[in-house]
């Protein structure tokens, strides 16, 4: 598996796989495609990696910038992540998502957080914050992963408008 930045030629692959990915996943409103088309349309896509298996894109994974109430900066929203439903359960998600983290850091980002399934997240140092919350999202499903051990923020989280995105 080769894990990389998008390219052009990617575009139409990456759609596939997010539509193929969350097609019957019963949490999904099937809008995770256009989310990803908008944020790249608004130039808010910060870093956009494929997974690739000889020669397919069969994995991806978006993150884009948040607002924190309480002014900090740096801190990115992961999401969505997709694997094609055939390949799902090989670790490719979590190849993309801890790649993904390493470049925030590389980028001096200052965290990560996160809409998703608990057991998952938890597995990868995500935490539910007390005081960190998006609103309209039950605290048990939002996650946050401070790249600084110090100082995590406080406050309402809001992802780029690109999320509202729905055809």
């Amino acid at each position: 598996m080769i894990i990389r930045k998008e390219t052009v030629s990617d575009i139409e692959a990456i759609t596939q796989v997010t539509t193929a990915a969350f097609k019957t996943l019963p949490i999904s409103n099937q809008t995770e495609q256009f989310i990803i088309k908008a944020l790249r349309d608004a130039g808010a896509l910060t870093l956009s990696l494929v997974a690739e298996i000889d020669g397919r894109v069969v994995g991806h994974v978006a993150f884009s910038p948040v607002i924190i109430s309480d002014g900090t900066k740096d801190w990115y929203g992961l999401g969505p992540v997709s694997v094609l439903p055939e390949y799902q359960q090989q670790g490719i998600g979590k190849g993309l998502i801890l790649e993904g983290l390493s470049q925030l850091k590389d980028m001096n980002a200052k965290g990560c957080c996160l809409v998703g399934h608990p057991d998952y997240y938890r597995q990868l140092g995500f935490k539910n914050v007390p005081d960190l919350a998006h609103e309209g999202v039950p605290q048990e499903v939002f996650f946050a992963l401070s790249f600084d051990e110090k100082r995590t923020p406080h406050g309402t989280v809001t992802f780029h408008d690109g999320f509202k995105a729905t055809g």
